[in-house]
């Protein structure tokens, strides 16, 4: 009867303390830019390879989308030149060592902010985990997450910024 007692009591302090550790994540509330209807959320965790950010996304154009974190948590639109910027408040890309390039998101002379391309199912629905390897989760609070129109060729050629469209969906942690 006492191992029996010490068991469960072995048991249930291991089963304690695995519960008791708890993963970080942030949640990205994604919207329509066009139309601030909300398209769904990215889930963010830290993990020993990087950042992994698992879509739950719908309502989206088919194919692939530049996808990137940028400098503001800010999801509004901006003025530059008398030119209104659909989500233009996310500011540029996260680039907190100044490289001014455009890259590979494992590349180390580039933004830290540049993603892997998002894929949508020709549903309109992104639910592809991708790992952005340089990223720190500590490092994505106070950022918001843009998807823009069209792929990305992780260049600044032939166009800046690996010559994606317009930004579609943005996203700040809830």
């Amino acid at each position: 009867m006492k191992k029996s007692i010490l068991m469960v009591a072995l048991l249930c302090s291991l089963a304690g303390s695995a519960v008791g550790k708890e993963v970080e994540s942030l949640t990205f509330e994604m919207k329509d830019l066009n139309t601030g209807e909300l398209v769904g959320e990215i889930i963010v965790e830290q993990s020993q390879y990087g950042v992994i950010f698992t879509p739950h996304l719908d309502a989206l154009s088919p194919g692939l989308h530049g996808f990137h974190v940028h400098q503001n948590a800010n999801c509004d639109e901006s003025t530059k030149n008398g030119k209104v910027i659909v989500g233009g408040g996310a500011g540029g890309h996260y680039d907190p060592d100044k490289t001014n390039r455009h890259g590979y998101p494992w590349g180390a002379d580039n933004h830290k902010g540049d993603l892997p391309a998002l894929y949508v199912n020709d549903e309109g629905e992104a639910h592809n985990p991708v790992l952005a390897p340089r990223l720190t989760l500590q490092e994505l609070k106070g950022r918001s997450l843009m998807i823009h129109v069209g792929g990305d060729n992780h260049s600044d050629h032939p166009m800046p910024l690996g010559g994606g469209g317009s930004r579609m969906v943005c996203g700040v942690t809830m």
